[in-house]
């Protein structure tokens, strides 16, 4: 405050003596000192955000690294390849990495890419002659009958667990939680002998690799929520075409376009109310994390006031983490390829039923299945997003690369 009354009136004028020995020292700024609120937790009356990214990372350029781990707790990664995948590696490490890029790389691309190419043909001839589902701007295979969406199904399932297996999990350990004791406004369905009564309208999972998409389609085959380009992929497209995936849209090119939130809620009714519908499978928190943390979720599950399906997903590791948090595509996938094992559990809960009062509230219903889910998988409720992710990326880039600044890193408006 004084440099800038300085830099205002460069000729002050200078008090008397007799007024400085009665002048009373000024109290200290309270926005100087040091904020000791944990970093976690939501804040009651939060300050209004910046318009100017800039002006928000000014904070983080003078915290340590320590310091933005702690406030970036749920994207931090703590394997043996250090922050990024870009640590320095202990010599056996390297020996285990250039002996498995010699064997066991090569194998594992051929084989995925084989498992790949196999169900790209399968669903290529159960596809062949058949015009897709075109309503609301989406275009899917998802609803069609018969032996043909057996054979995508069944194929789908089995080959996404071969794929899996391609990648090193070898062995998945699933837990079913039949009796879970959590004072909740809603209720659990845990009789087998109602399992059409008991049908969610939609998968709720936390997030924390794409190998999450690999394991639900081998266990339930829903669809999932994916972008327009992803349809227009090379071999991906049409697999993403069977599996009923709804295409985000920024534009709509008719004026009765409901958007994406539209139909996935009526993709979720018909899901709960007709068996034979495919199941939605939606990722609440918006990104991915280390594992240890659940994001807060969004309440694009929970409009439809469906009951759904909580699943946990966890990677445990001894060297390198699944999770895809603070490192690129490229490094995860050859660290992944690299690894002679890897380990995947699984925490399936029972369906939930929202309450009236969860019904008339989005927000409350999903608040509520978040504290269950983390309850029930040990997980830590964190209350960042995907803005303070980019914010944590761009930190750990600037620190890597020695800069002093944090680059310029845009928030998108939340969906």
């Amino acid at each position: 405050m004084e440099s800038e009354l300085k830099t205002l009136n460069p000729n002050p004028t200078q008090p008397s003596s007799e007024q400085q020995q009665h002048r009373q020292p000024e109290p200290p700024d309270d926005n100087l000192t040091k904020d000791d609120r944990p970093l976690l937790k939501p804040e009651p009356e939060p300050e209004p955000v910046s318009n100017h990214p800039a002006q928000n990372q000014n904070t983080d350029q003078s915290l340590t690294l320590d310091e933005l781990e702690k406030k970036y707790a749920a994207y931090v990664r703590r394997d043996v390849y250090g922050i990024m995948g870009r640590g320095e590696l202990p010599f056996v490490e390297k020996l285990l990495l250039g002996l498995a890029l010699v064997t066991l790389v090569p194998v594992r691309v051929v084989l995925g890419m084989t498992v790949l190419v196999v169900y790209y043909l399968i669903c290529r001839i159960c596809t062949a002659f058949l015009a897709p589902n075109r309503e609301d701007e989406q275009e899917d295979y998802a609803h069609m009958g018969g032996w043909r969406r057996a054979v995508i199904v069944h194929c789908g399932r089995f080959l996404s667990r071969a794929m899996l297996f391609v990648f090193g999990f070898y062995w998945i350990s699933e837990y079913h939680r039949d009796n879970v004791d959590v004072d909740l406004n809603g209720k659990f369905n845990t009789d087998e002998s109602s399992q059409d009564d008991a049908r969610p309208g939609v998968i709720v999972s936390n997030h924390v690799s794409y190998l999450d998409i690999l394991y639900h389609m081998s266990s339930s085959f829903p669809s999932f929520v994916a972008k327009r380009s992803v349809g227009k992929l090379p071999l991906v497209g049409i697999i993403s075409k069977c599996l009923g995936c709804v295409y985000v849209q920024r534009e709509s090119k008719s004026s009765d376009f409901k958007g994406v939130s539209g139909i996935v809620n009526d993709r979720i009714k018909e899901a709960h109310q007709d068996k034979s519908a495919p199941m939605m499978m939606l990722f609440p928190e918006g990104t991915t994390t280390n594992g240890d943390f659940l994001l807060p979720f969004k309440t694009g599950a929970f409009l439809a006031k469906a009951p759904v399906l909580p699943v946990i997903l966890r990677y445990p590791y001894q060297r390198f983490s699944p999770a895809w948090d603070s490192i690129s595509g490229a490094r995860h996938v050859f660290f992944l390829l690299c690894q002679f094992v890897n380990y995947m559990e699984v925490i399936k809960l029972p369906v939930y039923y929202p309450s009236q009062q969860e019904k008339d509230d989005p927000k409350l219903y999903a608040e509520n299945v978040r504290r269950l889910m983390a309850h029930e998988g040990n997980l830590v409720l964190s209350e960042i997003g995907l803005a303070e992710k980019r914010v944590f990326h761009a930190a750990l880039n600037a620190t890597l690369n020695g800069n002093n600044s944090i680059p310029t890193v845009l928030h998108p408006k939340e969906d």
